[in-house]
């Protein structure tokens, strides 16, 4: 069962507007002419009604009469029984404003507690497919800030696309092949050598069984053994090839470098994978698929594109490489697909991906949540789709800007390179999973994100995924103390008439337009805002109406407004896959 109160309300307007519309040109007192579509949108102002119709102003020029004078027309010949309105009132150049009687409220918070977890929920997808591809990380190094904000958005992407009728499916890609695979074999095999070398074996010596002493010292021997700058320098390295030289010895200090080199990527590789997915569990995230671009390799699926770009007539050969013609479909210059070396470019394993997600899998759309640098890339997999012979309409992109720590209200630099950046895994050690998650899904995705450590931590209403908790915790401390006292709401009418608690229902009634609008525009932040001011208006209401020493009715509407609002916060913050505490 889906609800939507705004929705049907919202219809509800447009038939008496047009009912009476009907009934005015019966009368002849408006011409038979075609009306435009018209708007009913919810005023700001609750003052100025609860929902307001343009139907005078867009129609008047069709119907040669005065917009007021028509609003006031159809507001006087509107039938507003049994609709859920008690007045209609005309205001400005010719809106109509309608007011919701008490009805309407009543039904609100009664089918929100008939619900309950189901409230919320919408049909817009339709049952439609769609895989949501997050994080992807390289399994090269632990996954940094930029991940998180991307895991934390992808993954309530996905439950918000749950919610509004679409089968989401969350999927990891890893990229477990091309050159930041041989940048790893190389930086892991120049770190065995070096602590296979004398220098090495006189740190390992030194440090005994203190991997932290170790490794800290053997990044520090850059005299004696200076790295190249085009290998990765993280601490991780180092670890994982001192693990391989405990199990191993020396035995592949005098190999070829390619056996030294797929030796060190066989160990440490399966290693960093199954960290990637600890990591993500221990951040709530659990993936529907882990999808590996060596199995696009090993099927045939990356020679398979190249072929069908070539018999697409979509390819040239110059100065040996195989290029695209990119330019057929709109791109500013066209690029390479296959190097003159014979190796594919990145893209043409990335083409043979969308292409198993969007055929081989049949998926009706693709979402990737990219980092902020990714212009350029969407553009070209957008033409390559195009050259395959698909809608590119149906990839779409989220991009995530850049994320800021900030510390003692300083931004804490970051150094990947150094192996000093703060990782996923070290963040969720300072900061709980609930703060995290919130807050990087408090801003918009194109919007860059200042995550103050100091504010993440703090128990205050300063706080705003502790002050959404504690409104929740709030009201099942009311609602057990009342039922303790014998008041417990247990079904039956209620009635609402004052401005707090009418704020109150408007805002839970908004809910499934807003899972609606957030899940269109692919904005779960628009939850955390939705539910942060949910719990300011409830703050507001529980210091403006009594509810122990009110008459008995209105004491048990009160309750039952507690328990709707209880219900949409557990919901929104289920959906977030951030706790509702009972009790703070």
């Amino acid at each position: 069962m889906y609800y939507n109160a705004v929705k049907d309300a919202k219809n509800g307007v447009k038939e008496i507007i047009m009912d009476a519309m009907g009934r005015l040109v019966g009368a002849e007192k408006i011409p038979a002419e075609p009306l435009p579509a018209f708007q009913v949108t919810v005023p700001q102002d609750s003052a100025h009604g609860d929902f307001s119709a343009n139907a005078a102003l867009v129609s008047a020029k069709a119907l040669k009469t005065n917009p007021r004078a028509l609003a006031q027309m159809i507001a006087d010949e509107a039938m507003l029984d049994g609709t859920g309105f008690d007045k209609i009132e005309v205001a400005g150049p010719g809106f109509l404003n309608f007011h919701l009687g008490g009805s309407w409220f009543s039904g609100v918070v009664t089918n929100t507690l008939k619900l309950g977890g189901d409230y919320g929920k919408t049909d817009l997808g339709a049952g439609k497919r769609v895989l949501v591809e997050f994080v992807s990380a390289n399994p090269t190094g632990p996954m940094h800030i930029g991940n998180a904000r991307g895991g934390a958005i992808g993954d309530c992407l996905a439950s918000l696309l749950q919610e509004a009728g679409y089968t989401a499916d969350r999927e990891f890609y890893i990229n477990d092949a091309g050159n930041q695979i041989n940048k790893f074999g190389k930086s892991l095999s120049l770190r065995y050598t070096q602590i296979c070398g004398a220098d090495g074996q006189r740190i390992a010596g030194e440090c005994g069984n203190d991997m932290e002493k170790f490794t800290a010292a053997i990044y520090g021997d850059t005299e004696t053994f200076p790295m190249p700058e085009d290998v990765y320098l993280g601490m991780d390295i180092i670890e994982h090839a001192k693990n391989f030289y405990d199990k191993n010895g020396d035995k592949f200090a005098d190999c070829s470098e390619e056996d030294r080199q797929k030796a060190l990527v066989d160990y440490a590789l399966p290693i960093n994978e199954a960290r990637l997915e600890t990591d993500l569990l221990k951040y709530r995230i659990k993936y529907d698929n882990w999808f590996k671009e060596s199995s696009l390799h090993n099927s045939g699926a990356v020679k398979e594109v190249i072929e069908h770009l070539k018999a697409g007539g979509h390819t040239y050969e110059q100065d040996g490489a195989l290029w695209l013609r990119a330019t057929d479909f709109g791109g500013e210059q066209d690029f390479v697909l296959v190097r003159s070396n014979g190796f594919p470019t990145y893209i043409v394993p990335d083409i043979a991906y969308h292409y198993n997600k969007l055929v081989t899998r049949g998926y009706d759309k693709a979402i990737d949540v990219l980092g902020a640098d990714h212009h350029g890339y969407v553009k070209r997999m957008r033409i390559c789709l195009q050259a395959m012979r698909l809608d590119e309409k149906r990839l779409d992109v989220v991009m995530c800007q850049m994320v800021n720590l900030v510390r003692d209200g300083e931004v804490v630099k970051l150094s990947k390179r150094s192996g000093k950046a703060i990782t996923l895994s070290t963040l969720l050690d300072e900061v709980p999973i609930d703060n995290a998650r919130f807050f990087f899904n408090l801003r918009d995705t194109n919007t860059h994100l200042d995550f103050d450590l100091d504010l993440a931590v703090e128990e205050s209403s300063k706080n705003p995924v502790f002050y959404v908790q504690y409104a929740h915790a709030r009201i099942c401390r009311v609602l057990e103390k009342m039922a303790d006292d014998g008041a417990r709401y247990e079904g039956g009418a209620v009635k609402f008439t004052e401005e707090a608690e009418l704020a109150l229902i408007r805002k839970i009634a908004a809910l499934p337009e807003l899972i609606n609008e957030a899940a269109e525009e692919y904005s779960p932040f628009k939850l955390t805002k939705y539910v942060y001011e949910l719990a300011q208006i409830f703050h507001k209401f529980y210091d403006s109406c009594p509810i122990k020493d009110a008459e008995t009715d209105v004491k048990l509407s009160r309750l039952a407004l507690c328990g709707a609002v209880k219900t949409v916060i557990n919901n929104v913050l289920t959906l977030l896959k951030i706790e509702a505490p009972e009790k703070m």
